[in-house]
Order: C-alpha cells, then structure tokens, then sequence
C-alpha cells in the first residue's frame, strides 16, 4: 500500500458529514482550488471537509518530458488512442484510498463527492464510475472520460446511482468541448444521470459556472 497522498484540507463546520475530493489539473496542485470554497455559496450545506490532494511529480511526454505534477501522463494531442493507463489506474488506487480515509473518520459513501478540474475531472470519472459504492456525487470541470472504450465492463452498478454535473467551455483549446460531449453522451448512453452545462470560456472556470456548482451542490447534498 502505497502513501497517502499529501492534501490541503478545508473544514466549513466541526464534525464535517460531507467530504470533497477535489483533483487539480495537470501541473497545478491542491492549492489551485482551494480559493473557490470561499467563493462558492455552502448556505444551508452541512458541514463539509474539502480535501484537496497533490498529485505525485512525473515527467509528462507532451511537455518534453519536464517533471510535474500530473495524475497521469499525456503521450500526445490525442486523449482517446494513446492513454496512459497503468497511470490511470495508479492514480485511481489513490483516490480510492482517500476515499477509504473519509470513510474510516466517518463520512460514508453517500456523503462523499469526487470533483476535478481537466486531468482531476478525468480522475474523478476513472474512479467514480468504477467505486463499488453510489457516490454523493460527481463533479467534473473541463474534463473527459478517460479509458472510455473500457468503462461499459469496468462501471460498478452502484456508481448508475451517482450524480455527474459535467461542464465544459465552448472556446477550451486544451480540451476541445466535443471531447467533453462524446464522454457525456457515452456516460447517457450507459445510463447515467448528467447535468449539463456549457460557458463561453476557454480551459479555466467562470462565474456562472461557480454559481452552478454551489446550486447542484445543494441539489445533492440537502
């Protein structure tokens, strides 16, 4: 069993019942989102812990091999035909053991969302889709599913059960948004349940899309 990965932890009351794992993109770190908690309207949430992990340091093909933080390398401009999947499946352990640890302080399955931004949102999609539990939640920002051709026999039945707010800029030129709606027509076509939302903005986050993440938050958690 491998370390847990090192976090930046956010309490919004003592005793939190309701934990967020939220995943940073690629060469960012756990403290990329931890100025929107304080943006993001929590009124009359329960307590939450936000729990924002660093991924581990690797050098990342596409950007010529320099060392970053990354969940899993990126071998090319095509997201689909050349995958790191050992990478994937690595960083998918860790996240489960994160999981495991909310557990272990008390929040259970059903009070426990997975969120990320690109790379983060890829890793929130690898792993909830294939938890053997129904997730509070899964909150995905300007990202994809990854290892898509494997998920109709790797998803867990219980993750059917699990909401997915997905959200995507239309001018994203890191991710274009028609990668993003291939993977939300994949998880409908499975039949998952999506909420989907659309902003004019590039690989980043907005307003809008701030106040969206706070409603669907209380949509799940009250």
């Amino acid at each position: 069993m491998s370390e847990l990965l090192e976090t930046i932890e956010i309490d919004t009351a003592p005793n939190p019942g309701v934990s967020i794992i939220w995943m940073h993109g690629l060469g960012a770190d756990g403290n990329d989102f931890v100025p929107l908690v304080g943006e993001l309207d929590l009124s009359g949430l329960p307590g939450i812990r936000f729990v924002f992990p660093h991924a581990n340091t690797m050098p990342v093909t596409i950007n010529g091999g320099y060392v970053m933080r990354a969940w899993y390398d990126i071998l090319g401009n095509d997201l689909v035909r050349h995958e790191d999947e050992a990478g994937l499946r690595s960083s998918q352990a860790q996240i489960e053991a994160l999981i495991a640890r909310e557990k272990a302080r008390g929040v259970p399955a059903g009070r426990i969302i997975l969120a990320g931004f690109s790379q983060g949102c890829a890793m929130a999609l690898q792993t909830g889709l294939r938890h053997p539990e129904t997730l509070a939640g899964l909150m995905c920002l300007s990202g994809y599913v990854p290892l898509a051709n494997k998920l109709s026999n790797e998803r867990s039945e219980a993750s059917l059960a699990t909401p997915i707010f997905m959200v995507h800029g239309r001018s994203d030129g890191v991710i274009p948004i028609a990668r993003a709606e291939q993977s939300r027509d994949l998880l409908k076509a499975l039949s998952y349940r999506v909420e989907w939302h659309e902003y004019m903005m590039q690989h980043s986050l907005c307003q809008e899309e701030i106040d969206d993440i706070g409603a669907w938050l209380k949509k799940v958690l009250m």
